[in-house]
């Protein structure tokens, strides 16, 4: 069943990379994608490695004991259709959305945790997945806007 849950993830996150790619700014969505890998990976080693959280099911390769599809393909996805959601928002609208972005995918994740054997807790809870979800969704979104005010 978890082979499944994780195949059907990688479908439906290349599809929604497919079409969110070809919405205007394209460098824009691009940069956000790799930006969110990065961290994200380096976030995702690090709670790893410390035994805060663990991945019994390898999926794709057997060397990353982090996440490669949540860190690689599905985080950073939600983040360019958080930015796509955002780009003409107010401060206060970018905030809610934010919440509501992490809410969903922390939701998901305690779903997961719980009635599958994808991810298993040790130190890990739900708040340390929305708090981190929460805070690097908005500075991708806040870096995005710094780097394009220099732009111009």
């Amino acid at each position: 069943m978890e082979k499944i849950i994780l195949w059907s993830m990688l479908i439906i996150g290349i599809y929604l990379l497919f079409f969110s790619l070809r919405k205007s700014p394209t460098k824009d969505n691009i940069l956000i994608f790799l930006l969110t890998s990065y961290f994200s990976i380096f976030l995702g080693v690090l709670v790893v490695e410390e035994k805060m959280l663990e991945y019994p099911i390898n999926f794709l390769s057997n060397h990353f004991s982090s996440s490669l599809l949540y860190e690689y393909l599905i985080l950073p996805v939600v983040c360019i259709y958080f930015y796509q959601a955002t780009y003409y928002s107010r401060y206060p609208s970018i905030i809610l959305k934010c919440i509501l972005y992490s809410s969903v995918l922390t939701i998901i994740e305690v779903v997961l945790e719980r009635y599958t054997d994808l991810i298993e807790y040790h130190t890990w809870t739900w708040i340390h997945t929305f708090i981190s979800v929460f805070f690097q969704i908005m500075f991708i979104r806040i870096l995005m806007t710094l780097i394009n005010k220099l732009e111009r």
